[in-house]
C-alpha cells in the first residue's frame, strides 16, 4: 500500500516566514515526499525562495492572489500522495511529524480522513516555540461558532476530533476524493478563513472521522484571533462574516437548526448589529450572502443530497 505524502505550502507575500518554515518540511523523517507550492502572487519574492530551496518542487504561480481555497484545490489536482499535507507558512513541522501522523492514520483504519497533530503557539517571523496549545483540532458550538482545541490530549497514539485546523491538516487522499463538490475540495467561495470548518462538516456528513496525534508536533503563529478582530483588515473581517453564514447554509440540517437556533440566532443578531454599526467593512459579506443565494442553496442541495450520517448522529459534536 502507497505511503506517499504530498506536502502543499500555499503562499502569498510569505517570504518573511519561509526560512523556518521549509526547514521543517526538509527536515521530515518520512521517506516518500511530493512537494507543491501555490504562490498567490506574492510581490516579496516568496517563490523565489521555494525554488531555491527545493529546486525540483512542483510550483505553480498564480497571476492574482486566488485566495488560498482555490489555490489549495489546484495543488490537490496534480498531488499523487496517498495522503496531502497542508503547511502554512507560519507554521514549523517538527522532523517526525508527518511519519507520526501517517502511522496514525494506519492504525486508526480507513474511515479516518482528516489529522492533525499537537499545534503549539509560536511568535515571530522565526516561528518561536511557546509553551501555549493552539490547536488540537475543531469543536463546534451550538452558536454556530467552530474553535480550536486548547486542552492538551495525552496518553494515546490518536484521539478523534470534529475536524483538524488547516494550518497543519493531513487529508487521506480517498476523502479528498470523496467529498469533492464540483471539482472542488475547498470551497472556493469561502476564498480563505473556515474553509477547513467547511471541510470538516462536510467530510462528517459524508461519513469520515478526523483525528488529533499529539506526539505529532507542530508550532503556528497566529495572526488571526478574535481579541484582534478590530485591528485586522477589512477584507480578512468582510471573509469571516461571509463565511460564517456560509458554513451553515451548507451544511447544517433542520434537525440541528431547530436544535441549536436559540444560540445561533443571538450570535447571528450580534454579528449582523456589529456589521450595521460599528464594523461597516462586514457589511459586503452580508451583500454577498444575498446576491449568491441561488448558488449557495444549489451547493446545499448537493451536500445535502450526498450525506450518509444524519444530523441527530451529528449533535452530539456541537456542545
Amino acid at each position: 500500500m502507497g505511503r506517499r505524502v504530498t506536502v502543499v505550502l500555499i503562499t502569498w507575500n510569505s517570504a518573511s516566514y519561509l526560512r523556518r518554515c521549509l526547514d521543517g518540511i526538509a527536515r521530515q523523517t518520512h521517506p516518500d515526499i511530493e512537494f507543491i507550492n501555490v504562490d498567490n502572487a506574492s510581490a516579496d519574492h516568496s517563490a523565489e525562495r521555494v525554488r531555491e530551496a527545493f529546486p525540483h518542487c512542483h510550483q505553480i504561480i498564480n497571476s492574482a492572489n486566488c485566495g488560498f481555497a482555490a489555490a489549495a484545490n489546484q495543488a490537490i489536482r496534480i498531488a499523487s500522495g496517498d495522503f496531502v499535507a497542508f503547511c502554512n507558512p507560519d507554521a514549523f513541522l517538527t522532523p517526525e511529524y508527518l511519519s507520526r501522523i501517517v502511522a496514525a492514520f494506519d492504525q486508526a483504519g480507513e474511515k479516518f480522513g482528516a489529522a492533525t497533530g499537537k499545534l503549539m503557539r509560536a511568535r515571530g517571523a522565526d516561528i518561536e516555540p511557546t509553551d501555549a496549545i493552539d490547536s488540537m483540532g475543531i469543536r463546534m458550538t451550538r452558536s454556530g461558532r467552530h474553535l480550536d482545541i486548547q486542552l492538551s490530549v495525552v496518553g494515546s497514539q490518536f484521539s478523534e476530533v470534529f475536524g483538524v485546523s488547516g494550518a497543519a491538516a493531513v487529508y487521506r487522499k480517498s476523502c479528498i476524493i470523496d467529498v469533492t463538490i464540483n471539482n472542488e475540495y475547498f470551497d472556493e467561495d469561502f476564498f480563505a478563513y473556515r474553509e477547513d470548518a467547511d471541510v470538516a462538516w462536510r467530510a462528517r456528513l459524508f461519513g469520515w472521522r478526523a483525528m488529533v496525534v499529539p506526539e505529532a508536533i507542530a508550532y503556528h503563529v497566529r495572526t488571526v484571533t478574535p481579541e484582534r478582530r478590530r485591528s485586522l483588515p477589512p477584507e480578512i473581517n468582510m471573509h469571516s462574516v461571509k463565511n460564517r453564514f456560509l458554513l451553515r447554509l451548507k451544511n447544517e440540517g433542520a434537525y440541528l437548526a431547530v436544535r441549536n437556533a436559540p444560540f445561533e440566532l443571538t450570535r447571528d443578531l450580534m454579528v449582523i448589529t456589529a456589521a450595521l454599526t460599528i464594523e461597516h467593512s462586514s457589511l459586503p459579506a452580508l451583500k454577498w450572502l444575498w446576491r449568491n443565494r441561488r448558488r449557495i442553496l444549489e451547493k446545499r442541495r448537493e451536500v445535502q443530497k450526498r450525506r450518509r450520517v444524519s444530523d441527530r448522529q451529528l449533535a452530539e459534536w456541537f456542545r
